[in-house]
This record gives C-alpha cells, structure tokens and sequence, in this order.
C-alpha cells in the first residue's frame, strides 16, 4: 500500500483568485425524509403556511447556503415536473422508481422555489434527460422564466405565480454515466441529447447557464472519456460540467483528511480535459466546474 502525505501551507499574500460563493451550494432530493418530512411536513407544530418546518428552514438561513440543486439526484431521471404543479389535490400519485417509492407530488416546482426564497437560496433547477428530453425541459424553462403570453408562462400565472421564478442555473440531467441511472446513457448518446437540449433551453431563455454531466464519480471505468466525448459534443452550449464527489473514513481522521488529495487530482483531470477540449474547438470559451453533489460518508 502507498501511503501519500498532505501538507498545507498558509500563506495570506498568496493570491490565486476569487473563489464564487456558489461552491457553499448544496442540493436536496425526493428521497427519504429530505423534502417529506424533512423541510416539508404540513401536520408539524412548526408548519408554515405552506407546509414547509419553519425550524428546518432557520436552520438552513443559519448555514447561508446560495444555491441549492433540485429536484435530484437520480430521482430526476424518472421524474414528470407537470405532475407537481397546479392544485395539489389534482396531482398524480406516482410510482419512484429510483429509490423505490410514491411520490405524492406534493412538493414541486413552485414550492421548491418557495421554499428556496425562505432560505435565501438561489435555485439550480435539473431537467430530466433519463426518461424525457427536449420538449419538456424548454417547456420547463418556458414555465419558470418566460414572463408571460405563452401557454406555459400563463400557466404559472393561473397557479398562482405572476412573476417568472427567474432560475438561472439549470442541470442537464443527473449521473447520465451510471449503469444504476434511469435512462442510463452511453457518453455519445448523452452528449447528443445534451447538446440539442442545451440549444432550445438557450433558446428560450439566452441568459440561463448550464450545467452538463461529468463522471458520477473518479473511479468509474468510464473517467475520462466520457468527459472527452461529452464536452466535445456540448463544448460551445454550456457553461459548467459536474464532478460529485462522496468522501469518508471513520476509522482513520488522517487518512479522510488526505483524501483531498485525490479531490485534487479529480479537478485537475477534469480541467485538463476541458482545456484539451478548448483547444481542439479552437474556442475562446473556457467553462467552469460544478461541484453540485458532494458529501462525507460514514
């Protein structure tokens, strides 16, 4: 076994950049007690008008969070955004078939977004490339940006919402890479779909940024070229491509403390690829990372 030490140097005067605030972002799923019963749970002492625990939210305004990644996750691959809008006792029950449950619906679009605003939280909204596709990702757009006089911005104003959400990061599908995703995808054929769907999303909305799927995580066999074929496909039409990362080792603080060396060769990787990328196009475009899924594991 090759063991690797870490060290850090602090040095204040040593600049390198700005750091965007939008790397403290987090991201929420339908999975378990993370929306029902979680931030949303209308029958709770500390229910809010809108059913969402008021204590839940002053918790989240204490972590100052910017930006939270919603709906998934691979829940996203499986998921009908429609179903969750309009009166909620009109909504479909569904089978979920990511993690195996019924979603009731009760949460959607416009709650989240709700939601977010109590938490002082930006949105980035992910459109489903598993089961669905172009349409219903710019209609999604369409529903959550358009100001009004089109079919689906109206909608939003008859559900109640006159003013456009204004969501400006958007997710081009979730894990697309993983075996275990619904609708799972070969790098090519993500990259296709990613693609097309990124210029009619852009089309509606110019001012939307975009994130495309890299690896769901480093050490899957596909690294590396998958982030090659995909960006060669999408390179011009987004702006951001995905790294999640789950770290954890409780027997050994040292050792998870390390690990961030291999954090540090995952961006590294990643950036030179876009940078191959870049330079293939002879583009004067350079796109940035999101790290839009990350924890520590126990």
């Amino acid at each position: 076994m090759v063991y690797k030490k870490a060290r850090i140097i602090l040095d204040k005067d040593y600049r390198i950049g700005s750091v965007d605030s939008r790397i403290y972002g987090s991201f929420i799923e339908h999975i378990g007690r993370a929306v029902y019963g979680g931030i949303y749970q209308p029958d709770h002492p500390n229910a809010d008008d809108m059913g969402f625990r008021k204590d839940v939210i002053e918790l989240v305004k204490e972590l100052k969070i910017p930006i939270i990644r919603y709906p998934g996750g691979n829940f996203v691959s499986g998921y009908n955004w429609e179903d969750g809008i309009g009166p909620k006792e009109k909504r479909p029950r569904r089978l979920e078939l990511a993690w195996q449950s019924i979603e009731t619906n009760e949460v959607g679009v416009n709650e989240f977004v709700q939601w977010a605003k109590r938490v002082d939280a930006d949105v980035m909204m992910v459109v489903n490339l598993g089961t669905r596709g172009i349409e219903e990702a710019r209609n999604l757009v369409e529903y959550c940006n358009h100001p009004g006089g089109t079919y689906w911005s109206d909608l939003r104003k008859i559900h109640g919402y006159a003013e456009p959400h204004g969501i400006k990061v958007w997710g081009l599908g979730n894990e697309m890479d993983g075996p275990w995703q619904i609708g799972h995808k070969n790098a090519q054929e993500y990259g296709s779909i990613a693609r097309e769907t990124a210029k009619v999303m852009k089309m509606v909305d110019p001012t939307i940024e975009l994130v495309v799927c890299g690896s769901s995580y480093r050490k899957i066999p596909t690294f590396g070229e998958w982030e090659v074929t995909v960006l060669d496909h999408t390179y011009e039409y987004i702006d951001y491509i995905s790294l999640h990362a789950y770290y954890g080792n409780p027997d050994n603080v040292g050792d998870f403390l390390a690990q961030s060396l291999e954090m540090e060769e995952y961006i590294t990787s990643v950036v030179s690829i876009c940078d191959y990328i870049k330079a293939k196009k002879r583009s004067k475009k350079t796109i940035n990372l999101s790290v839009d899924e990350w924890n520590v594991l126990n």
